[in-house]
């Protein structure tokens, strides 16, 4: 089992930054391919962006691209969100997830292929 933990999220203008952090409990954290999710009201959950085990491979979704950089530090068991340049699109929650069953060669994108969950948070962008 592994117990997932965000925080960091908040209100921000447009235009403006944060960063997220998900802090990792339970079995060994650089074992697992992280991702990062958002669901904003009304909406499906969508992939934002994921991260491989050894942190040398990322994905992102096209919206992010150039604004948002993922990273991890496995000695701290923690994977991070920066987010840059936020839009009022961008206002979702955010879930950080782990993905025990990676694939060589691919990030995950979909969030049945994670095995493990936080509980979320929220980021809000005021245009």
């Amino acid at each position: 089992q592994v117990q997932l933990v965000e925080s960091g999220g908040g209100w921000v203008q447009a235009g403006g930054s944060l960063r997220l952090s998900c802090a990792a409990y339970g079995r060994t954290f650089s074992g697992f391919d992280m991702g990062w999710f958002r669901q904003a009201a009304g909406k499906a959950r969508e992939f934002v962006a994921g991260i491989r085990w050894s942190g040398g491979f990322q994905s992102y979704v096209d919206s992010v691209k150039g604004r948002f950089t993922i990273s991890r530090d496995n000695a701290k068991s923690t994977v991070y969100l920066q987010m840059n340049s936020l839009k009022a699109e961008d206002t979702a929650v955010y879930y950080c997830a782990a993905d025990e069953r990676w694939e060589y060669g691919r990030i995950a994108t979909m969030a049945s292929e994670y095995d493990y969950w936080g509980q979320g948070t929220q980021v809000t962008v005021s245009s």
